[in-house]
């Protein structure tokens, strides 16, 4: 779909700055000055001696490998090479030069094949990343790198002197570049790897290390998982790594006999695996709300089967109508239908980086496959299709004046916020049900708001939207179909035929009241440097409000 680019006022860029930072921590607004002014030294004294290994480490979730020659790598859909653009080539993307830095491929499936290009890649790194320079030393992807390292050698693997002095030098200086300012996922990665690395070595300073990892977690942990398991930033995809650091502070503290820190982080993990149940179609992978794509997390059964190894039962959702209420989420389920509802808020006011403006949108399976789906995530940056990506038509929701129902904006910013009232889940006359309403198109004239109905039967599912206020407006509701399914227009009645073949001939019908149906091209994003083109339904109305649309889906098989 074509995106018009439109010019913002300087005075217009300054209330959407205000709207934006207005929600910032002091903590963040002064953690980012001293992040900028801080020119911390780094200590090069030699690396501690090992700590002993109380019990066995066990094997944890692997990723799928992003290796694919001694010095050859593959992130985020992309080829690239060290001879080719080295540690730190601009021509890359930020987030793919990170994935160089992590080393998740020493921990992904096949890495014992890979092993002798693992040892080599590790000289390299050393030899051509020297302390504090460069991306690779930045705190985030030095986390990261930090318990890959130490996972690769409590796998079994010798890491040489040189790669342990490294390590050392690493958790020095990544122990002065804590990123409060960031706070969010960024803090976690950085006391899951002050822990890592105080565990992995002996003596006062890895205490300290350890010391301060811990004090981090009993912080944040409180407040990024919230009382239904949910990580707070509101990302399936998120959430995923989220409940595999946990996972993996699990393992390392048992291995290491921290058995009371053990515990204390165990309590949380049930939860975490029960939502990300909740957020999981039956094709095993999970929803795209906010950012989410396939291949960044682990898979879903390779971290409930983690899970498993480590004592964790993770069940599949037992019952057919759930509501998250903590992180505003809704799961139906009915006559081999699974229904996934957004009636949250986007996230923490404070942290929306990772936020879409898809409020009320939704997605569904039929018979074990998708068919309704949100646009995905597919790239990350500031350009336009970035933007696109995020913005509410992207979404199967409903747009009104063609503006987003949050002001996202940038590639991590958010200013006006939509906030969810009025929500609830029910069952009724063997029915099941779900509602809310959103205020972000309050600031347009008649203060507009949203409200979204669905009813799921055994037969079929019924989307109710009424935008309520008043003034004349365009409304705009966007259903974008999985690509495996094929959509025919018959003008003559208004119907669009849904069709899957396969070893089965899945049909869906759809109709729709109070506007004009159209079937228009999309795109489909389940992996960041992937999309594949798609339709969407576009039902839309020229209309003085207030103005109601009901869309009906029946399906059944032919």
């Amino acid at each position: 779909m074509a995106r018009t680019v439109i010019m913002i006022s300087p005075v217009l860029q300054i209330g959407r700055l205000w709207r934006t930072v207005r929600h910032l921590k002091w903590r963040q607004l002064v953690g980012r000055i001293i992040f900028w002014l801080a020119r911390p030294k780094l200590d090069k004294a030699a690396a501690l001696p090992l700590r002993s290994l109380q019990n066995e480490w066990l094997a944890p979730a692997r990723r799928r490998s992003s290796i694919e020659g001694p010095d050859a790598f593959h992130f985020l859909g992309e080829a690239g090479s060290l001879d080719e653009y080295g540690w730190d080539d601009p021509r890359q993307s930020k987030l793919w030069r990170y994935n160089q830095h992590y080393f998740d491929d020493l921990n992904a499936k096949g890495a014992d094949d890979r092993r002798v290009w693992h040892v080599e890649l590790l000289k390299r790194w050393i030899a051509e990343n020297p302390p504090t320079s460069g991306t690779g030393w930045e705190p985030y992807p030095t986390s990261l790198r930090i318990v890959n390292w130490v996972k690769f050698a409590l796998g079994g693997h010798q890491l040489s002197s040189s790669a342990r002095h490294c390590l050392a030098l690493q958790a020095r200086w990544l122990s002065k570049r804590l990123e409060w300012h960031l706070l969010g996922n960024h803090l976690f990665a950085n006391a899951k790897a002050l822990i890592f690395a105080g565990l992995f070595y002996r003596g006062e300073e890895a205490d300290d290390w350890l010391a301060s990892g811990i004090e981090i977690l009993r912080e944040q942990l409180p407040e990024q998982i919230l009382s239904d398991g949910s990580q707070f930033e509101l990302s399936p995809m998120y959430h995923a790594l989220a409940l595999e650091d946990m996972l993996d502070l699990v393992n390392v503290a048992r291995a290491y006999g921290e058995e009371a820190l053990s515990s204390e982080l165990s309590a949380y993990i049930p939860a975490m695996l029960a939502w990300l149940a909740l957020m999981t179609h039956p094709d095993g992978e999970i929803a795209f709300f906010n950012d989410a794509a396939f291949g960044i997390a682990p898979d879903d059964s390779e971290l409930r089967e983690y899970a498993k190894r480590l004592g964790f039962a993770a069940k599949a959702p037992a019952v057919p109508l759930l509501h998250s209420q903590s992180s505003g989420y809704v799961r139906l389920e009915r006559g081999g239908a699974v229904l996934i509802a957004d009636i949250a808020s986007i996230g923490p006011d404070y942290l929306p980086g990772h936020a879409h403006a898809d409020t009320l949108s939704f997605e569904l399976s039929l018979f074990g496959h998708r068919l309704i789906v949100n646009g995905g995530t597919s790239i990350y940056g500031t350009g336009e299709e970035r933007l696109r990506q995020r913005g509410t038509a992207a979404h199967s929701t409903l747009v009104v004046d063609g503006e987003n129902s949050s002001e996202v904006w940038s590639g991590f910013r958010v200013g006006r916020r939509a906030r969810p009232a009025d929500v609830a889940a029910w069952e009724e006359n063997g029915n099941l049900a779900a509602k809310g309403q959103h205020d972000g198109y309050n600031h347009l004239p008649g203060r507009p708001v949203h409200r979204r109905v669905w009813t799921l039967t055994d037969a079929g599912l019924r989307i109710d939207d009424m935008v309520e206020g008043g003034a004349k407006h365009s409304l705009e509701a966007y259903f974008h179909l999985h690509p495996q399914f094929v959509v025919k227009l018959d003008k003559d009645t208004g119907t669009i035929l849904i069709t899957r073949s396969g070893r089965e001939h899945y049909t869906a019908r759809f109709t729709a009241m109070g506007g004009d149906i159209e079937v228009i091209e999309s795109s489909w994003h389940p992996e960041f440097g992937v999309s594949i083109p798609t339709n969407a339904i576009r039902v839309s109305a020229r209309c003085s409000l207030p103005h109601t649309f009901r869309h009906e889906f029946d399906w059944g098989l032919a």
